[in-house]
């Protein structure tokens, strides 16, 4: 029988080990779900066709036109006509080829450029999509991480103020301790299962915003190492990270791709004062069964080959209206490039300074933990001598249990703030979640 019940243990064991999921397969799910990044796909597939409808502006076109008629006639002499009545169907055919080649089109020109600009619009965009479902991915992760934590810590904190209740109930009973100290710790069991239930419920709706992304609920994530060692980045100067912001960041590479468009868009609202050349050359061939006169039919072949030339003259105003109107929206995409290098800037500053600082947090918090549980061991030890009070074990308690929470929140926040700064400067690809994939305990 027992070892029925090691044998069904050890099962339940390696069935919850098989079963837990990693970041980087929780990153997987999510690229394959997440209709935030599979619209995003989308808008690049959409976005890298401008390239083709720009050059077709340059290209000829060819066209094909044809009609066919049949009629039908009759014929009647008036009075005092010596000819004879007759019927006579008359059938015509006609096709044209035409073949126009832009000579000469500024704005069709200008509009090829700007697709060349919109595809690296679309693609510093889909760059941004793909950073941003890493960000999300890793942010959900560690949330539910932190969830977990703090629910078991919540527990375990529970568990051990159920203790301190027994004991204060137990001295009480013999007379070592007043009813004073079991309200106390009555107080705290009742406050901790509060505290488990608002742990519980956070869980199970960061559980749901993980599920949200990747379309699947998973029932164990592989949680950090406890031996995690953090590293600060590289380069070392914040300086470094703020110009690679303002200069690689995707948000700035895909709001030049709009200054640029904005500025060929003036361009071309001015290019419509200028003339336009075209190379037209056709040849048509249309036949005829006859004539209401004979019946006699016709072949005839027609071929040219004209340069046509067109100069706009007035157009009620509208092209200088154009005009300005691009103008000022070219200036106002210059000022929206400055805005969004300056915020790129910030965010990489906000992100580096949250890598530093919480480095150091973590190795404080690391410190505190370790004087945290000297403190609970020397409370307990004074409690049952004589010389500390049960308040004073409460209070310990809760100051090391509020401490591992810090740390393992200290923690997770460092590794996202790390992501944030190398998606500030355009650095953020899958190889980062594999490093700390690796840091993820087996």
């Amino acid at each position: 029988m027992k070892r029925r019940l090691l044998i069904a243990a050890i099962a339940t064991a390696f069935a919850s080990q098989a079963a837990a999921e990693d970041l980087l397969q929780v990153y997987r799910d999510a690229r394959a779900y997440d209709a935030q990044y599979s619209a995003a796909r989308y808008a690049l597939q959409a976005g890298i066709e401008k390239l083709p409808q720009g050059l077709a502006g340059v290209l000829p076109t060819l066209n094909l036109t044809g009609y066919a008629t049949r009629a039908n006639y009759d014929v009647e002499p008036r009075s005092g006509n010596t000819s004879s009545a007759y019927t006579r169907s008359i059938s015509n055919a006609n096709y044209t080829f035409t073949l126009t080649q832009p000579v000469y089109r500024a704005q069709n020109k200008l509009t090829w450029d700007q697709g060349e600009y919109q595809v690296k619009q679309a693609e510093a965009l889909f760059s941004v999509a793909t950073q941003d479902l890493i960000l999300r991915v890793a942010q959900a992760y560690f949330d539910v991480l932190s969830a977990q934590d703090t629910l078991a810590l919540t527990r375990a904190q529970k568990e051990a103020i159920s203790e301190q209740l027994a004991q204060a109930k137990r001295n009480f009973e013999v007379g070592t301790a007043t009813i004073t100290d079991t309200h106390e710790a009555q107080a705290r069991f009742d406050l901790s299962s509060a505290q488990e239930i608002t742990a519980l419920n956070d869980l199970e709706v960061k559980r749901r915003n993980l599920a949200q992304i990747t379309g699947k609920n998973y029932e164990v994530l592989k949680p950090l190492k406890p031996e995690i060692k953090l590293s600060p980045p590289a380069p070392a100067k914040m300086e470094s990270w703020v110009e690679l912001a303002t200069k690689q960041s995707f948000t700035v590479l895909a709001q030049e791709a709009v200054a640029e468009i904005a500025q060929l868009e003036a361009k071309k609202q001015r290019a419509g004062h200028y003339p336009t050349l075209d190379l037209v050359a056709s040849y048509g061939l249309t036949g005829q069964t006859g004539s209401t006169i004979t019946s006699l039919g016709t072949n005839t072949t027609a071929s040219s080959l004209q340069l046509q030339v067109a100069v706009p003259l007035y157009a009620g105003g509208v092209i200088n209206s154009r005009e300005r109107e691009t103008a000022a929206l070219a200036m106002k995409a210059r000022d929206d490039l400055e805005n969004v290098r300056r915020t790129s800037a910030l965010t990489s500053q906000q992100s580096y300074l949250g890598v530093i600082n919480g480095i150091a947090q973590v190795r404080a918090l690391e410190a505190a933990l370790v004087s945290s549980q000297s403190a609970l061991d020397s409370n307990k030890l004074g409690y049952e001598v004589g010389v500390r009070i049960n308040i004073d074990v409460l209070n310990a308690q809760q100051q090391l249990f509020s401490t591992r929470r810090d740390l393992a929140v200290a923690r997770y926040n460092t590794i996202t703030n790390f992501l944030k700064l190398k998606a500030a400067v355009g650095g953020l690809a899958e190889p980062d979640l594999e490093e700390y994939n690796k840091a993820l305990a087996p």
